[in-house]
């Protein structure tokens, strides 16, 4: 790439772009619950420019700041893209809806997280999580110097990251990585597309289930990784968005989570849409409505 430069800050490895992204490794050294393996990431784009990534071994945050003249509105939001837990989205699902979220004055930081594989993982199941809680355990600690409010700090994904968003929403409490500064690993909101929430028979996704936790998993772990089953008063606001026609992920699944917190008295949102499949991002183009809009106005609102 043109413009790649290494810059160490605050202990951080920091790749500076040319064209404005700033990627942080996500861990120091270690990369904990691993072991070694010849697995090497892969990225592939198809001909509509969509890229993929796969073999994930070193997770990144690419951040996405808001350009001078734009007002910083002190929020931040960690995407996760989808991929059912076998590769990750990362253009429609990532960096396009980081890029929207900056212009209107949201750091925004796409999380490329470790794929649950019993090749470079000694337990897969929580894997992802502790990207995910290692991402916005950074985003805080590093909130001063970058701009954010340390209590506007969201999480978003699409499918299977919808499915990892709203299990470091529903298992924030107990840490799945070292943070002897006890950094509050709850996120302020969730922003969810077309999301896997459960893992239940009747709602889950078949491959994002087998990719997480086996092809035989335990009862325990189906009904711990089952999120709207594992909802508190404690559960950050949601807001959701899919598709009535989505045959891959049941739109029962964002209806479940709903329900879920609705019970709690929480703030909760569904955006449905009669078409658009699954898999859309930001544009459902069945509809010139364009949910992000929606969105906005209630993120203003929580």
């Amino acid at each position: 790439m043109r413009g790649f430069q290494l810059i160490s800050v605050c202990g951080l490895l920091f790749c500076n772009m040319a064209f404005g992204q700033t990627v942080i490794n996500l861990y120091d050294d270690t990369v904990p619950n691993s072991k070694p393996s010849a697995m090497e990431e892969t990225l592939t784009t198809d001909a509509n420019g969509i890229s993929r990534v796969s073999g994930v071994t070193v997770p990144t945050l690419t951040a996405y700041f808001p350009k001078v003249g734009v007002t910083n509105t002190g929020k931040a939001i960690i995407i996760c893209p989808g991929g059912g837990y076998s590769i990750l989205a990362i253009t429609h699902e990532g960096h396009d809806i980081a890029k929207l979220l900056a212009e209107h004055g949201i750091t925004a930081f796409v999380l490329k997280y470790r794929l649950p594989s019993d090749e470079i993982m000694i337990d897969k199941r929580i894997g992802p999580l502790q990207d995910a809680q290692r991402a916005i355990q950074l985003v805080r600690e590093h909130a001063d110097e970058w701009g954010i409010a340390k209590d506007k700090v969201g999480i978003a994904g699409s499918s299977a990251g919808g499915h990892l968003a709203a299990t470091l929403s529903t298992h924030y409490q107990k840490a799945v990585i070292d943070n002897p500064k006890r950094t509050s690993l709850r996120p302020d909101f969730s922003l969810l597309l077309y999301p896997v929430i459960s893992m239940q028979e009747g709602l889950t996704h078949g491959g994002s289930k087998k990719n997480l936790l086996g092809s035989e998993p335990k009862s325990k772990d189906v009904r711990l990784f089952s999120n709207e089953l594992q909802v508190t008063k404690n559960t950050p606001p949601a807001f959701l968005v899919h598709a009535e026609d989505d045959t891959a992920v049941p739109i029962a699944n964002s209806e479940a989570y709903v329900k879920a917190l609705e019970k709690y008295g929480i703030t909760a949102q569904l955006t449905r849409y009669a078409k658009g499949g699954h898999g859309f991002g930001l544009h459902n183009k069945t509809t010139s409505d364009k949910w992000f809009d929606h969105f906005m106005v209630w993120l203003e609102g929580i």
